[in-house]
């Protein structure tokens, strides 16, 4: 640990999974800006040309970071990309399992949520979700925890969910246009689960110096509707949503060696939302 600034994360080995998504690239962008190493980890890599250019623009070097293809829901490419990091950077310092189906009420999502009411609501779309969000994320994590046992320590940070911590209320998603929209069972049923794996890991693996804990993230901005936003401010204590950027402090901090004493935590960043 740096005493003089234990929240560093130089040259910490971090590997994220859903890098290339909205949280992913912010999360990565201020990882590699801190001086990390990172895998950017994702099962669609068309986004990675784009962000390479912007790495490059920072002034990043490519020598920091790999950009990997993952499915986590395959445990052979979970391997390949647990083998492809050690190779490059000799060990893994953190995993943090970001990647999710989710279905998001922002502008690029209108008309990709399925709006079924939950007595309607399609069977193979939540098997889907929990092969993804509950499955994958349980086999990524054992992958990875191979490796930690390998090496002698290791920092797992799970990325949860307000709906995995309450109900979603359904007035946010009600515009009041005439035309239903809900948040999907599939999500909400997938993501429960984190708060609990998370103190699962963390108790199995506290004596084999591996933590685990979980952010709790809800209502990043994204180019929503005017109509969304207005009931955001209504239903949520702080009045707004979350910017990308006030994630990177409290990933930081769970990354570094600053959160040595926390395991089995689950840290909510939601504007207070769980609070009501």
């Amino acid at each position: 640990m740096d005493k003089s600034n234990p929240v560093s994360i130089k040259e910490k080995v971090i590997l994220i999974t859903g890098a290339l998504g909205q949280i992913g690239q912010s999360t990565s962008r201020s990882f590699l800006a801190q001086g990390a190493r990172l895998i950017l980890a994702d099962v669609n890599l068309s986004a990675s040309a784009d962000f390479i250019k912007e790495l490059d623009a920072m002034g990043i070097s490519r020598s920091n970071y790999l950009v990997q293809q993952l499915d986590i829901t395959q445990e052979d490419s979970c391997q390949q990309c647990v083998d492809s990091a050690v190779a490059q950077f000799g060990r893994i310092d953190v995993l943090i399992n970001n990647a999710a189906i989710d279905a998001k009420f922002d502008k690029s999502g209108e008309g990709q949520v399925n709006n079924s009411r939950f007595e309607f609501y399609p069977v193979a779309a939540l098997r889907r979700s929990v092969e993804v969000n509950l499955v994958g994320t349980v086999l990524i994590t054992q992958v990875v925890c191979r490796q930690m046992l390998k090496q002698g320590h290791g920092n797992i940070i799970n990325v949860a969910s307000t709906y995995s911590l309450v109900s979603p209320n359904q007035n946010l998603y009600d515009y009041g246009s005439g035309v239903s929209q809900f948040k999907p069972v599939d999500y909400i049923a997938s993501k429960s689960f984190i708060p609990n794996f998370t103190r699962y890991v963390a108790t199995f693996y506290a004596r084999d110096n591996i933590r685990c804990n979980a952010l709790v993230p809800h209502g990043i901005f994204n180019n929503h509707p005017e109509p969304f936003l207005k009931n955001w401010e209504k239903l949520s204590p702080i009045g707004r949503m979350c910017e990308r950027s006030e994630l990177n402090g409290p990933f930081t901090f769970l990354a570094s060696d600053a959160s040595s004493y926390m395991t089995g935590s689950v840290v909510s960043v939601d504007g207070g939302w769980t609070a009501w």
